[in-house]
């Protein structure tokens, strides 16, 4: 007995031991579970998904080919919830399983943070504080399961994909490199789900660039790898993240990259107020009805201010050129203009300015760039051009705008920066995109729903959704217009469709007054829609390049808005979302039988209608076309 009783003492003790070589962690509903072993002294990890493999064993590490043992491991559950200063919800659930891994490592010893969300999985390394000195390299490769198709980001040119892991090989950057591949990388398995990678905080990491892929030559396997200098300081490594989805905008609206940044750094907010806002920049050369020519001039932008004020848009946007030359301490305002006398005209009509800076034409200098934009110019904000994709260069810029109060919008191929609307809520939209018209290229329906369902991943958007005189764009009656005649196919619903579509913290609208002023009933549905303070999201179809339908909600009110690709078609908009025994008003923003991207982009039709919960719409857009609603309860 005493022989038994000892070894099952032992058993149970055995039983207890931790296997410190093989950790799995699941998700708080169970759909998702990551398995994080060592093989040879190396982190390997994997990743599945409602019993679907998607990420086969690949290695994880934070030293170069360096052994690595796990001490210990800690698994603990958090579920919270924090309210943004603005953004696709009002409220948000932070639910999550979280297993911090001890290890050693080049005689070092650090935390490995691995979490498991619902709809995502995200790894960390941390470092403590300490007598160290070298160099880290976070390696995270990513072996898919299956050779998946991949989508992935092409600058201003249309995303790529559906394409090959392998076919990634092919793509050449500067000096006829292999290129770096931007984030994120959007998958679609064989199950038709989708699955992408991204990263998260890379505010709050120690020194660190940004995330891009490359593809392993001889194994065909992605990775990413980043370089940083170890200091005696802790340091923490960015998120590399993988969210998943049952359909691609199932990624867009998710909250697992917010969550995992870091919180407001702000103690005061209540200045950073999202918005829309006029724009001069493609409006060059518009002729408005009474013979007036805009430009950059005082009587244009006065034009604006007055536009703004009377259908209460928060902003107008003043771009390029209004100084020739900066040095240090110093602009050289421009002659076309009396900048002043803007200024003080839109604060008599209450409309907020916002000012664009150039870094080709000069350097001010950025300490005191800032402060000067928010004291002697009286700015609200900046949309700041040619910066580059330097971390710390960016960090400095959305810091020392907050300093300010000014609200910043990042021009050209920026930082991605995922999740920086949670912890400094005045960087409200960046230009991770192709804006349309930019480089004055074409913009294909087709381009815009792939930008919305891969780009948008990272976050906001400043995309200038919004044109209304898309015939005269067309024919080339601006100065930046398309290069190529009539290469812009669109409809002026779709136009509408999109401000709601892609989800920005500064909507840019970019056409004449007199062109919104024209179709004031089709630009109700602007006017009315209040930009990033929604309390809740939902993409409720899309097909990636080939259509995409978002709702959001504010208060009781609901803005629903669809694009359609160039072949045209309809889509049930089933409003099962809709309150229980409430009657609602709902006003149609459509395509009629007659429009076409090409050749009758302005025909539409506005008509009203009550819905209730349950009901189904068909929206049907012409090709490139597009539908809105908005539905409010009965008053």
């Amino acid at each position: 007995m005493r022989l038994l009783l000892i070894l099952l003492v032992l058993a149970g003790l055995s039983a207890c031991t931790k296997n410190l070589d093989k950790i799995s962690l699941s998700s708080p509903n169970g759909a998702v579970q990551v398995d994080l072993s060592v093989v040879n002294s190396q982190f390997l990890y994997k990743v599945t998904r409602s019993g679907e493999a998607l990420i086969a064993d690949s290695k994880l590490s934070i030293f170069d080919n360096v052994a690595v043992t796990v001490l210990d491991y800690q698994v603990k559950e958090n579920d919270s919830s924090w309210e943004p200063v603005w953004g696709q919800f009002s409220n948000i659930r932070d639910n999550y399983k979280e297993a911090t891994v001890d290890f050693k490592s080049n005689n070092f010893t650090g935390k490995l943070l691995i979490r498991a969300y619902d709809d995502g999985v995200a790894y960390r390394f941390v470092l403590p504080e300490g007598d160290k000195s070298g160099e880290v390299n976070l390696y995270c490769e990513y072996n898919f399961a299956e050779d998946f198709d991949i989508f992935m980001p092409k600058g201003e040119q249309e995303p790529l994909g559906p394409i090959k892991v392998e076919s990634l090989l092919n793509l050449k950057g500067k000096k006829n490199k292999p290129a770096q591949l931007k984030v994120p990388i959007v998958a679609e398995t064989a199950k038709h789900s989708f699955f992408s990678l991204i990263e998260s905080d890379l505010y709050t990491a120690t020194d660190f660039q940004i995330m891009n892929l490359s593809v392993n030559p001889s194994t065909k396997t992605l990775y990413s790898s980043n370089k940083s200098k170890l200091t005696n300081a802790e340091m923490i490594t960015p998120w590399r993240v993988i969210l998943f989805g049952d359909q691609p905008g199932d990624m867009v609206v998710s909250t697992t990259p917010v969550n995992l940044a870091a919180p407001c750094k702000l103690e005061d907010t209540d200045w950073i107020k999202p918005g829309k806002t006029l724009w001069d920049w493609r409006v060059h050369g518009y002729t408005a009805e009474d013979g007036f020519v805009y430009g950059i001039n005082t009587e244009s932008y006065k034009r604006f201010i007055d536009f703004a004020a009377e259908y209460d848009i928060e902003y107008f946007l003043i771009d390029d050129s209004w100084y020739t030359h900066a040095s240090k301490g110093h602009f050289e305002l421009s002659d076309k203009l009396n900048l002043k006398e803007v200024i003080d005209y839109a604060k008599a009509k209450d409309v907020d300015l916002m000012l664009y800076y150039d870094r080709r034409h000069g350097e001010y200098g950025d300490e005191g760039l800032f402060k000067y934009y928010a004291n002697e110019l009286e700015m609200k904000g900046m949309k700041y051009g040619f910066m580059n994709t330097n971390v710390p260069f960016t960090k400095n810029a959305i810091e020392q705008s907050a300093v300010n109060h000014l609200l910043i919008d990042f021009h050209d191929g920026p930082v991605p920066f995922t999740g920086i609307r949670r912890t400094l809520p005045n960087a409200v939209t960046r230009e991770y995109c192709h804006a349309q018209q930019d480089s004055r290229r074409a913009f294909t329906p087709e381009s815009f729903i792939k930008m919305a369902l891969i780009n948008a991943i990272t976050g906001t958007l400043d995309m200038n959704n919004g044109n209304f005189d898309i015939t005269g764009i067309n024919s080339g009656k601006r100065q930046k217009g398309p290069r190529k005649l009539n290469s812009y196919p669109t409809t002026v619903t779709s136009e509408v469709a999109r401000t709601l579509v892609i989800f920005s913290g500064l909507v840019c609208i970019p056409d004449a007054p007199e062109a919104y002023a024209a179709k004031k009933d089709l630009f109700e549905f602007i006017q009315k829609m209040p930009v990033g303070k929604w309390d809740e999201s939902k993409i409720l179809h899309s097909k990636m390049g080939e259509y995409i339908t978002t709702a959001r909600r504010h208060d009781k009110e609901w803005y629903i808005g669809s694009v359609y690709c160039q072949k045209g078609g309809s889509l049930d908009i089933n409003l099962d979302f809709l309150e229980e025994g409430v009657e609602y008003d709902v006003t149609y923003y459509e395509d009629t039988p007659d429009t076409h991207c090409l050749k009758n982009p302005e025909a539409y039709n506005v008509r009203k209608g009550k819905v209730k919960k349950g009901d189904v719409i068909k929206a049907v857009m012409a090709p490139g076309g597009g539908h809105c609603m908005w539905i409010h309860p009965v008053i």
